[in-house]
């Protein structure tokens, strides 16, 4: 039996989706979990980089258009940002069964010193996935 898969959709699929795409991958296997963008720039170095603080390779990560999941059976989309909400209508992807918003600020704005950037993502990072737990506590039966 195929696993559910989850999208996590933002804007340009470089940060915020892309962090859950990897983390939610680590915290289970039940499910086939991708990331795409409805204007995908490109992944951001910074994510690669606090995400390696985790241990996660992210070497082979790409940023991916919400297109190529169209014809995909999509068990749950988790848009990460309001406008990746706003610009994805319900027909871009018509086989969605559940759709989320979780709203994180956009790492990528962040001002200032590389290590000010640095704790920006480290802190989204870290939001995502306590909200990931959160989501997979609530999620499983009987607990």
């Amino acid at each position: 039996m195929p696993k559910p898969i989850i999208l996590f959709l933002c804007t340009g699929n470089s940060a915020r989706s892309q962090m859950a795409e990897y983390l939610l991958r680590g915290a289970t296997d039940a499910f086939e979990v991708h990331s795409a963008g409805t204007d995908p720039k490109g992944v951001n170095p910074l994510t690669v980089q606090v995400m390696s603080e985790l241990g996660v390779d992210m070497s082979k990560a790409r940023s991916k258009h919400l297109s190529e999941f169209r014809d995909q059976p999509v068990s749950v989309l988790i848009t990460v940002c309001a406008e990746a909400d706003k610009s994805c209508p319900a027909g871009a992807l018509p086989q969605v069964k559940h759709r989320l918003m979780w709203k994180f600020d956009d790492p990528g704005a962040a001002q200032g010193t590389e290590e000010e950037k640095l704790a920006v993502f480290r802190r989204i990072r870290e939001q995502i996935g306590q909200r990931i737990e959160e989501w997979l506590r609530d999620a499983r039966p009987n607990n």
